[in-house]
């Protein structure tokens, strides 16, 4: 590994501590009088259910309903009890499994707000039974809780409440941890490898906000992989490679040292290897867009909402998010991961349309919109990844087309890929942990578009969007199976949701990790 990243401002010096510190959960079967407690309001042919609450609180029905306790999804109310101590009653709605996540996050948001308005938030207690602040808090299950139940709480505890901020201040107090407590210890027993499995499904999604959030004046391509590589240093058996750009150069890397050359911070390739199988396992590889700042080059992108395009790695963050989740948690198959980096400049070095590249695979690309600067790096990744790993299936994932997210809108990912079961499989993993994916069509009447004039193939010939990028793409994949994740929309998002907060989302990160672990089984 090699290379350093030389900030442009003094801003890295109070850029928040990556990765992200998460909030721990444990699922116990003891209730502990005197800790900050909560507990969920479902609802009951359309009137809450209280009974949670009397048996919990302790207080009359009345009183309750005079503070408006409620069912509604999400809503949180305040209960008063004796000798100065409180519980939350949060609505649950419906129950349905879909709506913890909602749930979990509002008490997360909930308690960082106590938080910050008391003046003896960031004590720690040396014993949970003792807390009277809310950095430590229980959550009592409903009686026919099951793992979904389980899942949906923790990601929202241990995401609702991110934050990423750049600042001089001193962080604020956080939740610390919550505790998930079930009727019984066998209850208990059972739940509680779920709940740990789903914080590490947080913890993916968490790196990849980190990662996506940081803003592009510290995050230039050796940043972003040598943060990468540091991350991994500190996963057991997770290996990670940084190519610089005299190897790329050497190699022919075209594509990545085209969008790259407009760029005084030059590109790099990441290269990350877990080795969990026996011989005959099977081997997954993941290549992700990792475009650390996107002007548009000389096809220079409108300014309203530039900004944004700090996280147009987002892609590349997922990957990389979704490999050090996949090493803790020992899964037993092969993955190996690509990001492919640079920022997409405008300067007299910039590449133009009407350019031929010539990509790692010896394709040759006619250039028709230096704005397409995604599926030239990841064609150069893809080519290498088929040449040199050799893997039995490939998924790629990119932040790549706005009109995938006229399509889909802002909350669900599109999926291109060669094979219906592979599709299947992604839609299956992204349901299991909480994120939404529609598959797309590869229609054959839109392959002959792809073919150049000037070169073997067009990087942006006209078409459906979304549909003519994936095509450009299957060009690299060498006939093996092989999935596109366009995740332009729900990559990045303006306000709060469910467990998502505004920024970067880790979007994919999850499902990733949920993918490798159906193939390992």
């Amino acid at each position: 590994m090699s290379g350093s990243a030389t900030p442009t401002s003094n801003a890295d010096a109070i850029l928040p501590v990556i990765p992200s510190a998460l909030v721990e959960v444990d699922v116990v079967a003891r209730w502990r009088d005197g800790l900050p407690a909560a507990v969920p309001v479902p609802d009951g042919d359309g009137e809450p259910e209280l009974g949670s609450c009397l048996e919990t609180f302790g207080v009359d029905a009345a009183v309750l309903r005079a503070l408006d306790v409620s069912s509604e999804l999400g809503q949180v109310r305040t209960v008063p009890l004796s000798g100065g101590r409180f519980g939350w009653a949060i609505g649950s709605g419906d129950g349905t499994s879909g709506r913890w996540r909602t749930v979990g996050a509002a008490l997360a948001r909930t308690a960082r707000s106590r938080l910050e308005d008391s003046d003896e938030g960031g004590n720690t207690p040396e014993d949970l039974g003792e807390a009277l602040d809310v950095e430590y808090l229980q959550f009592r299950l409903p009686t026919d809780v099951d793992e979904e139940v389980v899942s949906g709480l923790t990601l929202g505890v241990t995401l609702g409440d991110y934050r990423f901020r750049v600042t001089q201040r001193a962080a604020p107090p956080r939740l610390r941890k919550v505790l998930l407590v079930a009727e019984t210890e066998e209850s208990a027993q059972r739940l509680r490898p779920v709940a740990r499995k789903a914080r590490e499904w947080a913890a993916a999604t968490a790196l990849a906000r980190d990662l996506a959030n940081t803003p592009s004046n510290i995050k230039d391509p050796a940043w972003l992989a040598t943060t990468a590589a540091k991350t991994a240093e500190h996963v057991p058996g997770l290996r990670a490679t940084v190519r610089e750009e005299k190897w790329l150069a050497d190699h022919g890397f075209g594509g990545v040292l085209a969008v790259g050359g407009g760029s005084s911070r030059p590109p790099r390739l990441l290269e990350l290897h877990w080795d969990g199988g026996e011989s005959g396992a099977p081997h997954l590889l993941f290549v992700g867009k990792g475009i650390t700042f996107d002007t548009g080059g000389i096809s220079l992108k409108p300014a309203e909402g530039m900004e944004m395009m700090r996280t147009d790695m987002a892609g590349g963050g997922a990957v990389i998010g979704a490999m050090a989740s996949i090493a803790r948690l020992g899964l037993p198959l092969r993955v190996t991961a690509l990001v492919p980096m640079a920022e997409n400049h405008v300067s007299g070095s910039a590449y133009r349309p009407g350019d031929v590249v010539r990509h790692y695979d010896g394709t040759t690309t006619e250039v028709a919109n230096t704005d397409a600067e995604g599926r030239m790096v990841m064609a150069d990744a893809l080519g290498y990844a088929v040449r040199e790993h050799h893997p039995d299936m490939l998924v790629d994932v990119a932040t790549l087309t706005g009109a995938m997210k006229v399509a889909l809108g802002l909350r669900t990912g599109g999926v291109f890929s060669s094979e219906q079961s592979l599709a299947e499989r992604v839609r299956q993993a992204g349901e299991r942990v909480g994120e939404s994916w529609w598959p797309m069509p590869l229609p054959e009447d839109h392959v002959a578009d792809v073919r150049g004039t000037n070169a073997d193939v067009r990087q942006a010939p006209e078409g459906p969007g979304a549909v003519m990028a994936a095509l450009f793409l299957r060009e690299f994949t060498g006939g093996l199976p092989w999935a596109h994740l366009d995740i332009a929309g729900p990559a990045r998002a303006e306000k709060n949701y469910d467990e998502v907060v505004a920024g970067a989302t880790g979007f994919a990160a999850r499902t990733l990790v949920q993918l490798a672990e159906g193939l390992a089984d």
